[in-house]
This record gives structure tokens, sequence and C-alpha cells, in this order.
């Protein structure tokens, strides 16, 4: 064996057993990984006995890497018989100042796992009591637009829709068209099989004007917009804005949460509508190419193959889904902390709330309307 490998030799010696480290404990020496192992399972070999001696004085090298080593084969604890120089001793003492000894495991009880429940249960409960005074008190700010709709922040509003609406056509277009096209092409290899081609125009027209357009409109919007919302209001949290606005008498909701509500609640309609439309495209392309079905016959056979009643309940469901995104924005801007780590997880939070909520939202209304529209 090579002398500068790290290795232990074990003797006896008039005092008792001994062990000689030998080599360079370094951490260029012991980076590789089977020499690490090797050394690992000579230190396993040697008996944890208080008897066992250690001369470190044969070593050609120790740093930081090796003396942790040694200290935490030793039991975190200076062995009866040690020689060593004072170069060695100066390093383990180091190793031994700022080592920590790690948490022991606690051991599984079942009510440290009810407590930790019963923790989140009324972090739930605290989310859910907050959201419905946000709710609440959205209702009162609507009773007071329409008390005197001069005083209510347009400005805010129309540009609200801007940005939440007109700004994300592009994006709700590109997604729905492609959406269209994967589920035609899909579709077109099972109806094919069946000689139910003409098919294709009615499972497209109930699913993506029913159910995918609305949803995937909303999903993208609570992603785009819901993350804006909450990352603006818990921008004010932070530059103390929403502590102006309260020491001003400014109403929070009135100049915050409603004119976002009110926008999204028109938007979300339009935005449903016009990814379904580009859904529908994208599957008429696809059907035209896939299976030869003319855009002329898509277009005769769509209106009778999906009722009005679909129509309807996809814009009514679009406007729940808006309404909710821009109060759970609200909801978690509010909550944001003054700092940068709290509006970072108010933001992920609010995404992840939204697009759970619309799915939610989505399930209930198929069971509840499912009999609408056909």
């Amino acid at each position: 064996m090579s002398d500068s490998i790290p290795h232990i030799v074990r003797t006896d010696t008039p005092e008792g057993p001994c062990a000689f480290p030998r080599g360079r404990w370094g951490a260029a020496d012991l980076g590789a990984r089977a020499q690490w192992r090797v050394l690992q399972a000579q230190l396993d070999d040697l008996p944890a006995q208080a008897s066992l001696g250690w001369n470190l004085r044969g070593l050609q090298w120790l740093d930081h890497v090796g003396a942790q080593l040694l200290w935490n084969h030793w039991g975190r604890a200076w062995p009866q018989r040690l020689a060593l120089d004072e170069g060695q001793r100066a390093m383990l003492e180091r190793v031994a100042r700022y080592s920590t000894t790690p948490p022991p495991i606690e051991p599984w009880r079942l009510l440290d796992q009810v407590d930790r429940l019963g923790v989140l249960v009324l972090h739930g409960v605290d989310h859910a009591r907050h959201l419905l005074l946000l709710v609440g008190q959205m209702l009162l700010d609507s009773l007071r637009l329409l008390r005197a709709p001069h005083r209510a922040p347009w400005r805010d509003i129309s540009g609200h829709l801007f940005r939440m609406g007109a700004t994300a056509l592009p994006i709700t277009a590109l997604v729905g068209f492609l959406i269209g096209v994967v589920l035609a092409y899909l579709m077109s290899l099972q109806l094919r099989q069946y000689g139910a081609e003409a098919f294709i125009v009615n499972i497209l027209g109930i699913s993506l004007i029913r159910e995918l357009g609305p949803m995937l409109a909303a999903i993208l919007v609570a992603g785009r917009s819901g993350s804006a919302i909450t990352a603006q209001i818990g921008v004010m949290r932070v530059t103390e804005e929403l502590d102006a606005m309260r020491v001003m008498g400014i109403p929070q909701g009135f100049r915050l949460v409603l004119p976002r509500a009110l926008a999204l609640a028109l938007a979300m309609p339009l935005i449903s509508v016009w990814t379904t439309l580009s859904a529908l495209a994208g599957g008429m392309l696809a059907a035209d190419v896939a299976m030869g079905i003319s855009p002329a016959y898509f277009i005769h056979a769509l209106p009778l193959a999906v009722g009005s009643g679909n129509l309807t309940l996809a814009l009514s469901k679009s406007v729940v889904f808006g309404t909710l995104i821009a109060l759970i924005g609200c909801h978690w801007g509010l909550r944001v902390k003054p700092d940068t780590q709290s509006l970072g997880e108010g933001t992920t939070a609010s995404v992840v709330t939204s697009i759970t909520m619309v799915i939610i939202v989505d399930a209930l209304f198929a069971v509840a309307f499912k009999n609408v529209g056909f």
C-alpha cells in the first residue's frame, strides 16, 4: 500500500492495542468514493473500547475533513490514550469546538400528528374566515358602487381590464389552438377505427365549449393575472403603501379588491370565448388534415351538436372563475408580510390556490348542471 493512501494500522503495544493512522487524511485524498468506503470499513472494524489508543504522529497530512472523520468515530469525545503533535491537536480542538451533536430522532407519536393536523386545520379556518370577510366586504363595496357610480374607481377598472384581459389574448389563443389540434389528432385515431369520424364535431364542441375552454382560460389567467395581483398588493405591503392608505382613510376593499374582482369577472367570459374559438379552430384544422372533414361541414354541424345551454353554462362558470381568482390573489396579497421571502411564498400560494379552486368549482358545476345543454 502506498504511503500517501489513507489507511489504519492496528498493533499491540505494552500499554494495550493502538491504532496508527497513516497516509494523507485530507479532502483531496478522501474525495474518492472507493477510498472513503475502504477507510470507513477500517474504522468500523476497530473495536469501540476505551482501551484502544490512537497515535496520529505518523500522518503525512491532516485537515478538517480527516479530523472530522476521526472525531465522529471517537463518538465526539477524546480517547483516553492519544499521541499527536501540536498542529494536529489544534485541528482536532477546532473541529470539536464547532461540531454540533445531531438532534435525536423524535419517535413517532399519534398525539404529535394530531397536533400538527390541528394546526393545519386552524390555519385553513383562518384563511377561510379572511376570505369570507373579503367576499362580504366586496358585496358591500358593490352596493356602494351601485349607489354612487360616479365615485367608483373606473380608471382602475379599465386599467385592470386591459392588463388582465387584452394582454392575455395572445397566450390564451396560442395554448387553446394547440390544445384543439392535440385533441383532434388523438380522437381521430380512435374514431377512425369505428368509422365515426363525423362525431369528432360533437366531441370537440362539447368538451371545448362546456369544459376545457373555460377551465383552460381560467388556469392561464390564474397563473398570469392571479400572481400579478398578489405581487402588486404584496409590494404595496413591503413598501408600506397599505399602511399609508389605512392612515389616510382610503378603503382598501373599494380601491384594491373591487376593481380587480370586477375587471376579472368581466374579462374572464370574453377570454373564455376567445380561448374556446381558438381551440375549435385548431381542432377544425386538425380534423380537416387528419380525417378529411371540411371546415364548412364543421361549422355547419357545430351548432346542431352543441346546445346553447352549454355556452350559457360556460359563460356563467367564467364569471365565477374570474371573481375567485381575483379574490384569492387579493387575499394572499393582503396577507404578505413586509419581507421579500413572504412575497414569494404568497405569490406561489396564490397561483396554487387559484388553480385548485378553479378545478374544484368546475367539478361542482359539472355535477350540479349535468342535465344542462344535453
